[in-house]
């Protein structure tokens, strides 16, 4: 599994490639210190492997490194948030 980010002005994502499918990870900037999980889209070629899950640990890797705290709107990175106390540093 390789995943990319694409980081912009205002908005950003999360994409992981395996065996020709893209799954993503979708976040808008609300400031320097803050994001919102938007989107999580998980292709059905991909379902089942773990891609959603890669995903969210790697906006919870970036967000500790980079100081950012997320919101999450995502009902997927809530779910994620919710079964890892361990990431509760990063949520708001």
């Amino acid at each position: 599994m390789q995943i990319t980010r694409d980081h912009g002005d205002t908005k950003g994502r999360y994409v992981l490639t395996q065996d020709g499918a893209e799954a993503e990870l979708t976040y808008s900037i609300l400031s320097p210190r803050k994001i919102i999980a938007d989107h999580t889209g998980v292709p059905d070629a991909l379902r089942g492997t773990g891609a959603g899950r890669a995903l969210v640990e790697r906006l919870v890797a970036d967000a500790r490194a980079e100081g950012v705290t997320i919101i999450a709107l995502c009902p997927f990175v809530k779910a994620q948030a919710a079964r890892h106390p361990e990431w509760q540093d990063v949520f708001d």
